[in-house]
């Protein structure tokens, strides 16, 4: 025994100490069940081809029947039947293991789907408190009004309570000898004790109740209610409940019973017009462990933590060991089996404590490893093995990646960095796509841009008012049940504390909000042992002194006391109170939830200055950045988290990398772009819409934001009245989204179809040809524009991927994006990718690259720029590189480039290792001078990149296969790194 423990000690510390297996390149896939495992299965040896390194996919648990996304898991201990479940997942997990591929799955720790699949949510729903899924839910039991204490809250009702009930939408039903609560689509239990509302006993002889029913439901009257704590109460519930379930279950499925359960459910069920009649069903619905509200209710009383505003995803209490327990269990197989090998964490900061998640998570692979498919032995609560945890115990995480490649969800602001002692790779790329977009933004010409839209828009247009609005009201409709928690457990410490216990629940309200308003970044990480950074201390004063200075009228103590506390008051160990402690985490999982609906979902559509930058990962306030910061950051990757992953388009972005792209380029037309944009206002002003209200729709900014939708997501060609119908569908369905997430004209709670038909009206004319057939005239002038867009944004773009491929960290490629995706936000960046179109090019490509060689496929790919093949086969060729020579990628050397005679600023290049060169053009539109023909060759004059450490050397373009040689003072012209395609790679041969 003492030989098998040492063994299992060496294995878990040998383990743990291992370097995780980290992606070369990872290509994400949107699986549902219009794309399937099977799918996706055929997909992969096309992605292998293409040089991809690991399949990355979205949630593939349980979900929601229908679902598109895979974010509203319903069970983590099943895969998704309507991916191909189990059968499926094993060959798809085959054949990415014979093609040496791994899987890095997308999983959601943080919330998951309810309803009438949800197991879980159901027994919530039935037993309420004394459910033993009751504390798996972030739930608030004892909310401000003591009418719902002990309940939960569910807003599921399209008008009131009142006229829903009486209007015989909320009906009683009987199913598999359940009872239930029907309304519309939705299905809740009928909790056991309150069946004698359906049976009373004064009823019991004109119902016919046999008598064997009769006791039993004097026996259900007797078990205790749901709402009770009481731990032996609560026992006692549940064994007798268990006892008398089987019973009842088989006499309400006897023959006999049929006919009474039909007298007894019309009769509870009411008769329309008649509103005593709904007496009795009224009061059976009191008597569940849930109220049903009225929709609208939702942002004020609910009491379950949910997905920001989303009510049917409940958030779940993953600091609980239980409930990682129960959701970690499929996973635990996976690592074990090696079927995942990494997993993007969803919204991180969304946890309660995420440090103690991901260390968890870490641990569940060490078990994987020494442990096996399944926990052996001993167990924790949380269904790891305790010789696994006494091992760890002391351990510095501070000190480690972990073994287990661990990517989370993070927005990073500038000059934030991932929390020390998370145990993870690097985040999912969203500072990446910051990077690598705003490289290439013409910051010089910020401020033409900021004035013509001040003009455009009268002057209201500061961002930073708009942010801490938006976050206002963010917090005062649809996130204020929120607030209303954290205001109640704020209101409890004040009660305790003799110079705090005045402030009234509105100062303390007060005091909260305007502090989350003014919250510089996403959340603070005070973990669960009172500890903090520097960092967070700072946060934390910033914005409380903002919301100070900017709230002259609320008691500055109570900023004070409010700060104090998330402090702790500077206490450490044991001197911590817990009712502080538990507030501040609580506090902390509010603030990323109020900034990403605050900026990402309303002041980006708000403030639409230069959309490009209005990008999720970016900020609205920047305007390009240097090349400097840009090699500064992918220096700083490279000593930090060298395996993140780096992206550039996901299924989160407000816009694919192709449409900022485009739009990068009119940020160098600082004189041509405001001039077109003038005119087609006045071409277009006689579509303009004026609502009954008075207003006119679409409004400036909006207007502003639809000319820019459209030049960057403009088709490549448009061959039939049918192709423009659908372009006109998409924005149409775009502006729908932005309007709603604006919440200026209109919102997804506050709808106006007026105002929404007036701007889809607005695009129908200004788009699509009138009963004269004739081209409008926007679209006439919009040709003349589109030439220089796209041109300049492919070379863009085919930089991008350049940058992507070479850049310290894991190139991640979303699907489709290996050539030209002209796609908007979602869902319409979901749409079906053509993959025999891609697996066809590609290999035409390659053939034609045997034959004639590189050269030649360079010159026939960009004769033909619009079909897409010149991007796939930059992604192709970088791609093969990386794989040749992973560690040159992966931790080789980083060296800025630059280069002379001018041209510092029209080129990005670097080389790795002091064996690769990267070096792409940047803002090739103003060196072009406005010609809409690529910057190759002559294009750039006596300029040269300077590589002082490849002197002499002999270099190999990778793209074209030519050679060529540094000279002896290390100067490479760049008419000859741009002779034939607009993006280099170089390998050094000698």
């Amino acid at each position: 025994m003492a030989e098998e423990l040492s063994q299992s000690k060496d294995c878990i510390l040998r383990t743990l100490h291992g370097q995780a297996r980290a992606p070369r390149s990872t290509y994400r896939l949107q699986l549902h069940r219009g794309f399937t495992f099977a799918d996706a299965q055929s997909v992969l040896p096309y992605l292998k081809q293409l040089g991809i390194g690991d399949c990355y996919t979205s949630p593939i648990f349980e979900a929601r029947p229908g679902s598109m996304h895979g974010y509203d898991v319903t069970r983590h201990d099943r895969l998704n039947s309507e991916l191909g479940g189990d059968e499926a997942f094993e060959i798809f997990s085959s054949t990415l293991h014979e093609l040496g591929m791994g899987l890095l799955i997308d999983i959601v720790p943080n919330h998951m789907g309810i309803g009438n699949d949800s197991i879980w949510w159901q027994d919530v729903l039935q037993n309420g408190r004394s459910s033993q899924y009751a504390e798996y839910f972030d739930i608030d039991w004892t909310p401000l009004k003591e009418d719902m204490k002990d309940k939960l809250l569910l807003p599921i009702l399209g008008s009131q309570y009142g006229e829903e009930l009486e209007s015989r939408h909320i009906q009683i039903a009987m199913e598999n000898g359940q009872f239930r609560v029907d309304y519309y689509d939705h299905r809740m239990p009928v909790a056991p004790r309150s069946l004698p509302v359906i049976f009373p006993e004064n009823e019991y002889d004109d119902l016919g109740v046999p008598q064997d029913f009769r006791d039993l439901l004097r026996e259900l009257a007797h078990i205790p209610p749901h709402a009770t704590t009481d731990t032996a109460l609560t026992a006692q519930r549940r064994e007798q409940l268990g006892e008398l379930r089987p019973r009842l279950r088989e006499m309400l499925l006897s023959d006999e019973m049929q006919p009474i359960l039909a007298r007894a459910i019309a009769k509870i069920n009411g008769v329309e017009g008649d509103t005593r009649s709904f007496d009795r069903l009224h009061e059976l619905l009191e008597q569940q462990p849930y109220r049903l509200a009225f929709w609208k209710v939702s942002a004020e009383e609910i009491n379950y933590r949910r997905f920001f505003d989303i009510n049917d995803l409940a958030g779940l209490r993953m600091e609980n060991p239980e409930v990682f327990a129960a959701t970690h269990c499929l996973i635990r197989r996976m690592m074990a089996r090696g079927q995942a090998t990494g997993f993007r964490i969803d919204h991180a900061d969304g946890l309660f404590n995420p440090r103690q998640y991901l260390i968890r998570l870490q641990l569940l692979y060490v078990a994987s490893q020494c442990g096996g498919q399944s926990p052996q032995g001993e167990l924790s609560p949380n269904g790891i093995e305790k010789s696994i945890r006494e091992s760890v115990r002391g351990y510095d995480w501070n000190t480690v990646r972990g073994p287990f490649y661990v990517v989370v969800e993070k927005i990073l602001e500038p000059k934030e960095s991932l929390p020390q002692g998370w145990p993870v790779l690097g985040t999912s790329g969203y500072d990446f796509v910051h990077f690598s977009n705003q490289i290439f933004i013409q910051s010089q010409n910020e401020k033409r841009f900021t004035d013509f839209y001040a003009k455009l828009t009268d002057g209201k247009s500061d961002p930073d008012d708009i942010i801490y609005r938006s976050k206002l009201n963010i917090m005062q409709n649809s996130l204020s049940s929120e607030v209303y928690v954290l205001t109640n457990l704020l209101s409890q410490l004040a009660a305790t504390e003799r110079r705090a216990r005045d402030f009234t629940d509105n100062i303390l309200e007060a005091a909260i909000r305007e502090t989350i308003a003014c919250f510089p970044v996403y959340r603070t990480y005070v973990d669960d042992r009172g500890k903090y950074t520097e960092h967070d201390r700072a946060v934390i004063e910033r914005a409380v002194a903002r919301a100070r200075q900017k709230n002259p009228e609320v008691d500055a103590t109570a900023f004070d006391f409010l700060k104090n506390t998330l402090l702790l008051h500077g206490r450490s160990g044991a001197d911590i109170d817990p009712r502080e402690l538990y507030f501040t985490l609580k506090f902390q999982q509010l603030t990323g939830p109020v900034m990403a609906k605050g900026v990402e979902d309303t002041s980006f559509y708000v403030y639409t200055r230069f959309v490009s930058s209005n990008e999720v990962g970016s900020s609205i306030k920047v305007f390009g950045i240097s090349p400097e910061r840009f090699h500064e950051s992918n220096r700083a990757r490279l000593d930090s988290f060298p395996d993140a992953m780096l992206a550039t388009s996901t299924h989160d972005t407000k816009r694919s990398e192709d449409v900022r792209n485009r739009l990068n380029v009119l940020s160098e037309l600082a004189n041509l772009w405001p001039s077109w944009v003038r005119r087609w206002q006045r071409i277009n002003a006689k579509y303009k819409r004026t609502l009954d209200d008075g207003r006119v729709a679409p409004g400036p900014a909006e207007e502003y934001l639809i000319y820019q939708t459209i030049v960057g997501a403009w088709p490549w060609s448009m061959n039939s009245t049918e192709d423009r119908k659908q372009f006109l569908g998409r924005l149409q369905e775009y502006m729908t989204k932005a309007l709603s997430e604006a919440k200026v004209n209109l919102s997804w709670t506050s709808p106006n179809p007026q105002y929404v038909e007036a701007v889809h009206g607005f695009l129908r004319d200004i788009l699509m040809p009138g009963n004269n057939r004739r081209e409008p005239q926007f679209v006439q002038t919009l040709r003349g524009l589109m030439p220089t867009v796209e041109i300049f944004g492919a070379v863009n773009s085919l930089a991008q991927v350049v940058l992507k491929t070479a850049s310290p960290g894991v190139p991640d490629f979303y699907q489709g994006s290996e050539m030209w995706d002209l796609s908007l936000v979602d869902p319409d960046n979901r749409r079906p990718v053509d993959y025999d179109l891609r697996r066809s090019a590609l290999t035409e490509m390659q053939s034609m690259a045997e034959r004639e060689g590189l050269l030649a496929v360079c010159r026939d790919t960009l004769r033909t720029l619009s079909d897409g093949r010149v991007k796939l086969w930059t992604a192709h060729r970088a791609l093969s590189l990386r794989n040749r020579m992973p560690e040159v990628f992966q931790r080789g050397e980083y060296v800025p480039a630059v280069a002379t005679n001018g041209h510092k600023n029209h080129v990005i290049a670097f080389a790795r290792g002091r064996k690769v060169i990267a070096a792409v053009p940047r803002f090739a539109c103003t060196l072009m001078n406005g010609k809409t023909q690529l910057p190759l060759q002559a294009a750039w004059g006596d300029a040269a990149l300077l590589l002082p450490d490849f002197k002499h050397a002999v270099l190999e373009n990778i793209f074209t296969d030519e050679q060529v040689q540094v000279s002896a003072d290390g100067r490479l012209a760049l008419r000859v790194v741009f002779a034939e395609f607009p993006a280099a790679l170089f390998t050094v041969i000698s």
